[in-house]
């Protein structure tokens, strides 16, 4: 595990940046994050680092939001408003976890314990943000060469 600590939502989005850059087909994010804490703008950057097109937000009420344009398509799952492990998999979301392109899933601890892992045995990358004041998050994920 890596840790970047961020001064600016800026920054923040750099570090997306990076991982979007170097991101593979069919890879998960599962980024958790207490609400504020910049799950969103990681995500943004991440998609700048695709070259995806188009404005980035967050899909908690329509749970998935997709952006494609770029080097790989991008699925951007919110789980915020679901509750639990049956809930989640009734929502479709099955299909996110071997994505054809990138999925990012935020709320990702609401998953189910054991399901870390893609469709074809992949492990998920993980991404926390921890908020340590108005402008600094703690930032530790799985170091993948980002």
């Amino acid at each position: 595990m890596a840790t970047f600590i961020s001064h600016s939502p800026a920054e923040t989005e750099a570090l997306g940046e990076r991982f979007g850059q170097t991101i593979k087909h069919g890879q998960v994010i599962a980024l958790s994050g207490d609400l504020g804490a910049g799950k969103t703008q990681f995500v943004r950057g991440l998609a700048r680092g695709l070259a995806v097109s188009g404005r980035v937000h967050s899909p908690t009420f329509t749970l998935v939001n997709e952006y494609g344009g770029g080097r790989i398509k991008l699925f951007h799952l919110d789980l915020y408003r679901l509750e639990t492990a049956h809930q989640i998999l009734n929502a479709g979301i099955e299909e996110y976890l071997s994505p054809a392109g990138v999925a990012v899933i935020e709320w990702a601890e609401r998953l189910e314990d054991g399901r870390w892992k893609t469709e074809d045995g992949k492990a998920f990358v993980r991404v926390k943000i921890e908020i340590l004041s108005e402008s600094e998050r703690k930032i530790v994920y799985d170091d993948f060469g980002a």
